[in-house]
């Protein structure tokens, strides 16, 4: 099935008296779900598996029980500890960057060590997002076709290592004063880029492997109240706590500003240093606990040939089946070592790709927070505050958001019969991005035409580079804010659009592609850097707000009919996941391994 093109065909879903429904209010893409018995939605439910401590639900059950999450299992938890410990390295580390390369070592004002300038420096932290999003795909193919998800961590945790040491040992003032610490600085980015994708691309999916379902089930509860248990909702909770830990590891930029501040740049990095070994203890203690999918050779290598055939016969993916191949009078023309499922799968994955070909956009947005976000309080009045400890805003607010959206706000959407889908969900992420980089260009505005400086804030030639313009640097709050909750709309819904639309044997291949637009993200925000700076910023941001919201726009018109399609799609992918055997391997009975039955 073509999803996009049954999408753009389907008729707007009737209620339960056969009458097309009304839109809800006047939010677009939030779909009213009424009760309908009706015999034509039997066949999306054809796939339903009973759950192991339930029963399979009816029609009337799928239309009227509110919708939760099922427990989420240990190993869960632990994954999600790991990449909080990662990701407590990773911020950690590249909170105090731009500083750090902006600044001079004698800087009256900031901490500083390179003293590259504002465009270099925010060049090159473009450059070390793009690395650190591009080296996914190395771990991908690393754990899907040769060590498995579990020992491509462990290897490229090694590889992290390395890197932080590389870039604690170059930072000390005596390696700065040396002339050392330039050629060390960019020698760790390399490094610790190469260990963060391959571990990024890998614990992504690992955390969701970990829930095992066979479909959606009926629950009764303590209170007597029978709910659907629905895989989609657990999916969708997972990438939220995952994305909440995410966000609490994040919190360590505000740790290592100050040691930045009032030690120096080598403690503010010797802190992540340590805390990284505490993510490797978790992931080899927890190891009994995890499920882990097997590599699975040559799948990747296959795929790129499936869809070669497919742009050899214009575009036509079907002609890659073992099915058609068969079919034809002159027999073969194309060797096809695959089954019929595994193309109905990269077809699924497809679909996926497509909507992911907007987010660089959003990455661009969403850089200005590490870059030039922090330069711009620089030129503010900071009341003694270091000039990056509000880059942390944004992790504060998805911290705050997360378990509301998550307990309040989409268990009553739910109950109200409103499912918030994943295409409407990254629109509004669109919309929240483009909101920031709009107030952003009005704060900017008003650092200029405010003194001593105006114009040019802590140039050399004002005041000696000693005096920031008067504007307080809390006001700042809202341009993190806003794009912590983009982030919550498009991050998180990225994610689990990437897993479960991914084939089985290919999931953090296709998370990786996914990863991938951030490193388009960083190649677009390399090319407009020579923008950023004085005083043509107001104009940077206010271009870079109307691009996302028209972003926004096209891309609602471009996948809106996904949504209808969107438990079809999942409950397609289980199908296929579910079937596999869980077998005792190598490691004894700790090591639980999830081999796919690819005969289709």
């Amino acid at each position: 099935m073509d999803y996009k093109d049954e999408a753009s065909r389907l008729p707007p879903p009737p209620s339960s008296d056969g009458s097309p429904l009304e839109p809800t209010a006047a939010v677009p893409g939030i779909e009213k779900v009424e009760l309908n018995t009706s015999p034509s939605n039997a066949s999306t439910r054809s796939n339903v598996v009973v759950g192991l401590d339930g029963e399979e639900p009816t029609e009337h059950d799928f239309a009227t029980l509110r919708r939760v999450s099922d427990k989420i299992p240990i190993g869960g938890y632990l994954v999600a500890v790991v990449e909080m410990t990662e990701r407590f390295a990773y911020y950690g580390l590249s909170a105090p960057f731009q500083n750090y390369m902006q600044n001079d070592l004698n800087d009256p004002l900031l901490p500083g060590a390179l003293g590259l300038g504002q465009s270099t420096a925010t060049g090159l932290q473009y450059f070390w997002n793009l690395w650190s999003y591009v080296s996914p795909l190395i771990g991908a193919v690393v754990a899907d076709q040769y060590m498995g998800r579990y020992n491509t961590i462990m290897l490229f945790a090694v590889i992290y290592v390395l890197g932080l040491l590389i870039l604690v040992t170059t930072s000390i003032p005596s390696s700065i004063e040396g002339g050392h610490a330039y050629g060390g600085f960019l020698a760790s980015i390399v490094v610790i880029g190469l260990g963060s994708g391959g571990i990024k691309s890998n614990v992504s999916p690992l955390i969701a492997e970990q829930y095992r379902s066979r479909g959606p089930f009926v629950r009764t509860l303590k209170s007597g109240e029978r709910v659907l248990v629905d895989p989609n909702v657990t999916i969708q909770r997972i990438y939220m706590m995952f994305y909440w830990c995410i966000n609490f590891g994040s919190l360590s930029g505000i740790a290592t500003v100050y040691m930045e501040k009032y030690i120096g740049f080598w403690a503010a990095y010797l802190l992540p240093f340590c805390m990284f070994f505490v993510g490797i203890l978790t992931l080899i203690v927890g190891r009994k606990y995890y499920v882990t999918a097997p590599p699975q050779g040559s799948v990747i290598l296959q795929a790129f040939k499936a869809w070669y055939i497919a742009l050899r016969n214009g575009a036509n993916l079907n002609v890659a089946r073992p099915s058609y191949q068969d079919s034809q009078p002159g027999g073969r023309k194309y060797k096809t070592p695959w089954s019929d499922t595994f193309i109905d799968e990269l077809r699924r994955s497809l679909v996926a790709c497509k909507v992911f070909l907007f987010y660089p956009i959003f990455w661009v947005c969403y850089g200005q927070m590490a870059s030039n976000f922090i330069s711009m309080a620089g030129d503010m009045n900071t009341h003694g505050l270091p000039n990056d400890v509000l880059f942390n805003t944004g992790a504060i607010t998805i911290i705050i958001f997360i378990p509301l959206l998550d307990k309040i706000f989409y268990p009553l959407l739910r109950r109200m019969g409103i499912i918030f889908r994943p295409i409407t969900r990254i629109t509004w992420g669109f919309f929240f991005a483009a909101a920031s980089m709009g107030y952003a260009a009005g704060l900017q505005d008003k650092v200029y035409k405010t003194g001593p400086c105006y114009e040019s804030p802590r140039d050399s030639t004002c005041l000696e580079g000693t005096v920031p313009n008067d504007v307080h640097v809390a006001i700042q709050t809202p341009c993190y804010a806003l794009m912590g909750l983009a982030e919550i709309c498009a991050s998180v819904t990225g994610l689990e659009y990437a897993y479960t639309k991914a084939p089985a044997t290919m999931k953090s291949f296709i998370m990786a592609i996914f990863l991938l637009t951030n490193a388009g993200g960083s190649v677009l925000g390399i090319a407009v850097s020579p923008t950023f700076e004085h005083p043509k910023l107001v104009w940077a941001y206010t271009g870079l707000a109307a691009v996302t919201a028209v972003t926004g726009i096209l891309f609602w018109i471009c996948f809106r009919n996904l949504n209808a399609l969107e438990e079809q799609m999942n409950a397609d992918g289980r199908e296929v996941q579910n079937n596999t055997v869980t077998k005792i391997v190598g490691g004894g009975p700790s090591s639980r391994d999830i081999v796919a039955d690819e005969k289709g």
